[in-house]
């Protein structure tokens, strides 16, 4: 049975040219200049204050290391914060992925200036006052205004960061990470109080507590208008339902979402919202989907996979079920495009950005090649859409059915002994003046990018965003 299916109008014009990379490349590097100039700027306002000049004995060596450590472990925190914060600005110009990765290895530097400034504090003060580190904590917990507070939040801190680290996150669920992970935004509430009222670089200094307030105003705006008020707000406006969900293979399923006016929504081929179910078991916890459909004025399509529990429950979500989308993120899109050919590469469930694209790609026939890796016909969500669509548009399709030709194969084996680089330079010709776009698991992803770039493709022409957390 023929799939039927209405595609939009493809993109009319698209920006080609490696000045395109050039112009991305220079905004990340105004973005990081901005960043790192607020390190700088607390650095130098604890030097013009005098912070090393009353060095006399340890205790106030260790009261300016601790000072210092506190002004810039709070900074990096802000930042680290903004990274995971999936605020637009960010997105638009690295990505979720890149953006997570620079978030992940933030977060050790940070809780060491953290636990430097807590050590060398506690310390100082123990020496002044001739006391034990455990009389001395003590007694800053209880007689030092809001010290309760910043411990409770240097705690919490920690336990976010361990379980940042890979070993820890490999043994979580994603719903514990980020039930953990909501404990950053308790832990830096918890440590604000006390850097105002006894922190002596900025008590009492009104360049030093315009500079902190605007920085923290700046990041809680983005954390409650992007995560939360923005969201919201669309959704009352929107109005997103569940219309229906249509078997897309054996062991996948396509959902549509419907509202007032889903225009509204916005959005490219290619990119992924945050998913909430608004049911009273599922509702806190959001999960990353691709569209796989470009936009549209009728309605939102996400094609899931059956992986784990979550998952699975939405392939039997009731029709008029209400849900929120947070997003669009991502930049796996046409605007990272810089040549005329297009190379599409999906594995398995990876396909739903891979045919959105292909939907909406500005090309002649001929222009594009799309490369699917199915286990078997029965398991490959949207295949026959796939086959459709190539035919509609002229572009080649490559289906590639079947067990593994070996252990460090991405491809199938054909019978041929032949390595990937050799089939991949015969299905795509022109691979080296081409944009790839590759979307499967991360392994697999990997795998590819090897053979991509073995072949001589540039590295700004590989795309490949993973829903990194």
């Amino acid at each position: 049975m023929t799939t039927q299916v209405t595609f939009v109008k493809p993109t009319g014009k698209v920006r080609l040219g490696y000045k395109k990379f050039l112009r991305l490349k220079r905004a990340q590097d105004v973005i990081e200049a901005i960043a790192w100039g607020t390190v700088i700027a607390v650095t130098v306002m604890f030097l013009v204050d005098g912070g090393l000049a009353h060095i006399t004995d340890v205790p106030s060596a260790l009261n300016a290391l601790s000072r210092l450590t506190a002004l810039v472990g709070t900074d990096l925190l802000l930042i680290h914060m903004l990274l995971i914060a999936r605020v637009p600005w960010i997105d638009k110009f690295y990505g979720h992925d890149r953006a997570t990765l620079a978030h992940k290895k933030l977060g050790k530097p940070v809780l060491y200036f953290v636990v430097a400034h807590f050590l060398a504090s506690l310390t100082s003060f123990a020496i002044t006052d001739g006391k034990n580190l455990v009389d001395e904590m003590v007694n800053l917990f209880v007689n030092v205004p809001d010290m309760w507070t910043a411990t409770i939040g240097l705690f919490l801190m920690i336990a976010v960061v361990v379980t940042s680290l890979n070993f820890a996150r490999r043994k979580m669920s994603y719903e514990a990470w980020y039930l953990v992970h909501i404990m950053s935004y308790i832990s830096v509430l918890a440590a604000v109080p006390h850097q105002f009222s006894t922190g002596s670089d900025i008590h009492g200094k009104p360049v030093q507590t315009v500079f902190w307030v605007t920085l923290y105003l700046f990041v809680v705006f983005n954390l409650a208008w992007y995560r939360v008020l923005s969201p919201l707000l669309r959704h009352f406006v929107v109005g997103l339902k569940v219309q229906s969900v249509v078997s897309a293979s054996s062991d996948s399923s396509s959902i549509y979402l419907s509202g007032k006016n889903v225009a509204k929504l916005g959005g490219k081929a290619g990119q992924f919202y945050m998913l909430r179910v608004l049911t009273p078991t599922q509702w806190w916890r959001p999960h990353p989907f691709s569209i796989s459909a470009a936009p549209n004025s009728r309605y939102v399509r996400f094609t899931i996979g059956k992986r784990g529990d979550d998952t699975g429950l939405l392939q039997h979500i009731k029709p008029g079920t209400p849900v929120l989308l947070e997003g669009p993120y991502g930049v796996f899109t046409e605007d990272r495009r810089t040549k005329e050919k297009v190379v599409l590469v999906a594995s398995g469930i990876g396909i739903p950005p891979i045919r959105a694209l292909a939907e909406s790609l500005a090309a002649r026939p001929g222009d594009v090649t799309v490369i699917y890796r199915v286990r078997n016909d029965k398991d490959a969500a949207l295949l026959e859409e796939i086959q459709v669509l190539c035919r509609h548009r002229g572009f080649k399709l490559e289906v590639m059915s079947g067990p593994r030709a070996n252990h460090s194969s991405w491809m199938n084996a054909d019978g041929t002994g032949r390595s990937d680089l050799v089939r991949l330079a015969q299905i795509a010709p022109k691979l080296v003046d081409s944009d790839i776009f590759i979307c499967g698991p991360t392994g697999w992803t990997h795998s590819v990018e090897k053979t991509v770039l073995r072949a001589g493709t540039p590295a700004n022409q590989v795309h490949a965003e993973e829903f990194a957390w």
